[in-house]
């Protein structure tokens, strides 16, 4: 049998080699991850399509049809109807806006808290440190839904007077989301700076002059943000379930103003006469949710520099 020998050729002196920035690694890295790769297609589609159905699909979401109560899906209406006629596909599209916004308000304002709460404690030391850990352990020990209901029948009637209907229980909806998924990060990155303030590139800035926020801002912040990065998208997917909750527990927007968990809330009263009613939304959540479950194991691969793909 003849055998089969790789050559493997040497590029030739003098001539450049095309350098890949860490970012176009990581990437390539990622489009690897075909769960993940495919996903961010999948999620990219969701949501143009909240963003961009309602321009196409010209159906108000509170126009009433008595004819067709608790249609089933058709031509007509692609999702059915509920219990006063109205259509559930355009009721999903625009939900699907407030959810997702509510998701990545309430992620922005995690990771920022968590981010600055967590670089702060890592890189002071003593009593700063420990106070911030000590504020962090408080947060992290409150049980999370009687403290949200609390805050929200607190809140509630004051933001609604103050900004208005729909923009104040958005602010509330996302203050109590985001207030309570900060910890997490905030350890994550803590844990973060105290490693890499020891590496040799730190010292090496910080033997030339560096300032400590110079040496935060261009060295450690920077090599610190692949594991935030896979937290943001968690916090995401968390965020969307925790909205969808208190939407169905009836403590979220009012009823005419739909999202994904008003609507599953909504319907759930007609399992046995329409189905359909509860189950779109319901199927928009999990694939939102797991769409970003996936990207973030395909972020936290592909931003791992010790893990071969």
């Amino acid at each position: 049998m003849q055998e089969l020998t790789q050559v493997v050729q040497a590029p030739e002196l003098g001539k450049a080699v095309a350098s890949v920035s860490p970012w176009q690694e990581a990437w390539r890295r990622f489009k690897r991850h075909r769960l993940a790769f495919y996903s961010l297609w999948l999620l990219g589609f969701m949501v143009a399509a909240v963003l961009l159905g309602p321009l196409v699909y010209k159906v108000g979401i509170n126009d009433v049809d008595f004819q067709s109560r608790l249609a089933g899906p058709s031509w007509k209406h692609p999702m059915g109807t509920d219990d006063l006629g109205r259509d559930i596909f355009a009721r999903v599209l625009y939900g699907g806006r407030i959810s997702l916004a509510v998701g990545l308000a309430a992620m922005l304002m995690a990771i920022t808290v968590g981010v600055l709460i967590g670089a702060i404690a890592g890189m002071a030391r003593g009593w700063v440190d420990a106070a911030l850990m000590w504020v962090t352990d408080l947060f992290l020990s409150l049980p999370q839904l009687p403290v949200l209901l609390l805050l929200i029948f607190l809140f509630r009637e004051p933001l609604k007077q103050t900004f208005g209907l729909e923009l104040g229980i958005f602010i509330l909806i996302v203050a109590v989301i985001g207030g309570f998924r900060w910890m997490p990060v905030a350890r994550l990155v803590r844990a973060q700076f105290f490693s890499l303030r020891e590496k040799e590139f730190v010292e090496a800035a910080r033997a030339l002059g560096a300032s400590t926020s110079r040496q935060v801002v261009r060295h450690i912040l920077p090599n610190s943000l692949g594991p935030v990065i896979v937290a943001a998208s968690i916090d995401v997917a968390a965020a969307i379930i925790t909205e969808s909750t208190l939407s169905f527990l009836g403590l979220g927007f009012p009823p005419d103003i739909p999202t994904w968990g008003r609507i599953l809330y909504d319907g759930r009263d007609y399992m046995d006469l329409a189905v359909h009613w509860a189950m779109f939304p319901g199927l928009a959540i999990f694939f939102t949710v797991l769409t970003i479950n996936f990207i973030g194991d395909g972020l936290r691969d592909a931003l791992d520099p010790r893990r071969v793909l």
